[in-house]
């Protein structure tokens, strides 16, 4: 490994670790709750460290198992692991709520695992978890488009910041290939999950958002099953990509949801939404560690205008 690529992605790191930190101590100290000093920050790391994996296990699996049939397992063993919590609350879940639910999930979970999965076939697992961090920002534009929400300047300036990083990062190259058919797809994947916040938010109130996710799971797997089943493997799967793909869908996708919950709880839904920053720093560390996969010029500088304009997009002080 060249040294001028480890001081890349070491400068890339040291760049953007400051606003994390300095974001996941100002709400600790916010939240108030006993043990929630250290407790809150281990947590945004750990659920940071794990959604940014999610992008080497995709990388790892898609190439055996192809996106659809990934995503399939994905889908299926998350929707396990979440299960209880939608069977304490089963009795909310009426005949006609779950025709609401299975449009929900197609756009908040089946399509965006799909495009995640189908660019990670083709681009480092570092394209997929850099777009990733502009599901704040679409979730923003969304909710201005259709719903009519006041968007402040400084929001607009991170709206425009993002879109820049990524046009930055879909110029880029690895290997001679060019990437901006995975980038344009992860944030595709993004524009899906802002869609998908946006209707739960309304669509969806009163309802536990563990179960929600739990039913949500269950509905994509139940879309996404004909097509895994028309383009499942005929060679058989290696046994690291079914490690990775049983780690996306329990540890990445199950579990991860359980912490994600846990963090709301305790510190409302815009703080926990700070792990945004940590996924992008994480899914290129880890890619990088298990894979060698480099950083380039294009993800250093598209990644820093795309957490630019998600730190744009938080709230900060209350203020927007």
């Amino acid at each position: 490994m060249a040294a001028s690529g480890f001081d890349r992605r070491m400068s890339f790191i040291m760049a953007t670790a400051p606003i994390v930190a300095t974001r996941m101590a100002q709400e600790a100290r916010s939240s108030g709750r006993v043990g929630s000093a250290w407790l809150t920050p281990l947590e945004l790391l750990v659920l940071g460290a794990i959604w940014g994996a999610s992008f080497l296990f995709m990388r790892v699996a898609a190439q055996h198992f192809g996106a659809f049939g990934l995503v399939e397992v994905r889908l299926s063993l998350g929707a396990l692991v979440l299960m209880p919590l939608f069977w304490r609350a089963r009795r909310q879940f009426s005949a006609r709520l779950w025709l609401r639910l299975a449009g929900i999930a197609a756009v908040n979970s089946a399509v965006p695992f799909v495009l995640f999965a189908w660019g990670a076939e083709r681009a480092p697992a570092g394209i997929g978890a850099i777009t990733n961090a502009m599901t704040v920002m679409f979730t923003a534009l969304v909710a201005l488009v259709f719903y009519g929400e006041r968007i402040s300047t400084r929001r607009g300036i991170g709206l425009v910041a993002g879109f820049v990083g990524v046009a930055v990062l879909a110029s880029g190259k690895m290997g001679g290939v060019s990437v901006w058919p995975a980038a344009l797809a992860g944030a595709g994947a993004a524009l899906f999950y802002g869609i998908g916040v946006n209707l739960i938010r309304r669509q969806l109130v009163g309802l536990p958002a563990g179960a929600v996710a739990a039913a949500t799971l269950s509905c994509s797997a139940l879309l996404i099953l004909p097509l895994a089943i028309a383009t499942w493997p005929s060679a058989p799967v290696p046994a690291l990509s079914w490690l990775c793909a049983v780690l996306l869908g329990v540890v990445c996708t199950g579990f991860a949801f359980v912490i994600y919950y846990r963090l709301i709880g305790r510190i409302g839904g815009p703080s926990a939404s700070t792990v945004t920053y940590l996924i992008p720093l994480f899914g290129v560390l880890w890619a990088w560690l298990a894979l060698g996969e480099p950083l380039t010029a294009s993800m250093a500088v598209a990644g820093a205008l795309i957490l630019g304009g998600v730190a744009l997009n938080q709230q900060w002080g209350g203020s927007r």
